[in-house]
């Protein structure tokens, strides 16, 4: 146990020396000096042994670029743990000390040229599921949501991003909006984040991103951006990753956009119902609806930017026991209509957020008036999508979704004197997945 403990301190001790030179000066040289002496950890002292870390956590982009702490504030994952193939365990919000397993582990060869994904639009919060309860929402033609397509690009330095592309052809304006820097652009960040956990040094790759979803529209556009990205990254090297990587690939991103929470990413990756029960340990918890539950959803999104940070700032900074003890047992009661099949009582429970919808709705013009028009138009529920300003309804089956879109339209140019256009989606229980590839 001492030679192994010995043997740990002097491989950390040349961890943190390629971390020196390779953060000393930013160039490809000290780029490829860290690797070797990473490289000869990982034949040497680490071969047979496990080595736990407490470090700072330092973060690099790739070779040739600056530092993403320096860029964007930002503590992503730690850069040499990265380049032996390990994540961080635990929250990467966090600054200071983290706990680092170091293991040995292959760079994995490609298995295509090309990988396109699609991830769908999400639905966070659920009324009373505040940041720890989402689901996935798609249509049958797959346009709620965004598309990745990850290519292999050997003219790029070794190890490093790129974006290629950024368009949206329902919504041309977007592509000016959003930056083709990697490292200011979800699925940039998401896909260096991935490339990272697979360990990959030798290969490049550039991207390019086909926005489907609104800017700022409460249906989680940054986090189908970045889960579109991990799983087209991961697909080009053999689909290696598991899904809590995939999650904490994607967390990496909207953490810079939105702050660290998963209700949107994960469900945006696994599909269907997911729970965030907690960060340290990472735990989801996914919730399987009977097959035969035929819920539905109606997205009605005004011509409104409802920014995250704004409508955080709207939050309460304190919350009564009572007020407390309600919004658990509607979110309690949400869960139990999901595993249930339940649509009255999952329309219902979402109906019921007594914390976070009374602070946001004023801020949506026209908000209060929407989700009346809903339930008289024979919803079942209505609450904010997000941190809005969507508004989102459910039915069971979608025989009323455009009666009730189009009463949810009229009451926000009503009492809103705001355009909306309504979309019926349905429950997408599989998440981000492949749509194509080409041959290696």
């Amino acid at each position: 146990m001492e030679s192994m403990t010995k043997r740990g301190h002097h491989a950390q001790s040349q961890l943190r020396a390629a971390h020196e030179r390779l953060h000393g000066g930013g160039g490809c040289v000290e780029e490829a000096e860290a690797r070797r002496t990473a490289t000869s950890v990982r034949r040497g002292d680490m071969v047979g042994v496990v080595a736990w870390i407490a470090a700072p956590i330092p973060c690099c982009a790739c070779a040739g670029l600056a530092c993403v702490r320096d860029r964007m504030d930002w503590d992503g994952p730690a850069c040499l743990p990265a380049l032996l193939g390990r994540r961080i365990r635990g929250s990467p919000a966090k600054k200071g000390p983290a706990l680092l397993r170091v293991r040995a582990a292959a760079e994995p060869a490609p298995a295509f040229q090309s990988v396109t994904a699609f991830a769908p639009a999400t639905v966070a919060n659920l009324g009373p599921g505040f940041d720890f309860l989402g689901c996935a929402v798609a249509d049958a033609s797959l346009s709620l949501g965004d598309t990745v397509t990850a290519t292999l690009d050997p003219t790029l330095p070794p190890g490093t991003v790129s974006i290629a592309s950024v368009t949206s052809p329902s919504r041309p304006h977007l592509a000016g909006r959003l930056s083709k820097d990697p490292l200011r652009n979800c699925a940039g960040v998401a896909a260096i984040a991935a490339l990272r956990s697979l360990g990959v040094g030798s290969h490049a790759v550039s991207i390019q991103l086909t926005k489907g979803l609104p800017l700022g529209s409460g249906l989680g556009s940054s986090a189908a951006s970045a889960a579109a990205a991990a799983k087209a990254v991961d697909a080009l090297f053999g689909s290696r990753l598991g899904r809590d990587d995939l999650v904490l690939a994607g967390l990496e991103s909207e953490k810079a956009v939105s702050g660290f929470h998963a209700d949107n990413i994960a469900p945006a990756i696994l599909g269907g119902f997911v729970l965030v029960r907690s960060y340290e340990p990472f735990h989801l918890i996914p919730l399987a609806s009977p097959a035969g539950l035929r819920l539905h959803f109606v997205l009605v999104t005004p011509e409104f930017e409802a920014p995250t940070s704004k409508m955080r700032a709207a939050l309460p900074k304190e919350v009564g026991v009572q007020q407390h003890v309600r919004n658990s047992s509607q979110a309690a009661a949400l869960v139990a209509g999901v595993l249930q099949g339940d649509a009255g009582l999952i329309g219902s429970a979402m109906s019921s957020d007594g914390i976070v919808e009374p602070a946001r709705a004023p801020l949506i013009p026209g908000m209060a008036a929407v989700k009346a028009a809903a339930l008289q138009a024979g919803a079942l529920g209505c609450t904010i999508s997000g941190a809005g300003p969507t508004a989102v309804a459910v039915i069971e089956g979608e025989e009323k979704g455009e009666e009730v879109g189009g009463r949810m339209v009229e009451a926000f140019w009503s009492a809103g004197k705001l355009k909306a256009t309504a979309t019926v989606a349905q429950l997408d229980r599989l998440g981000a997945r492949v749509i194509a590839t080409s041959a290696a």
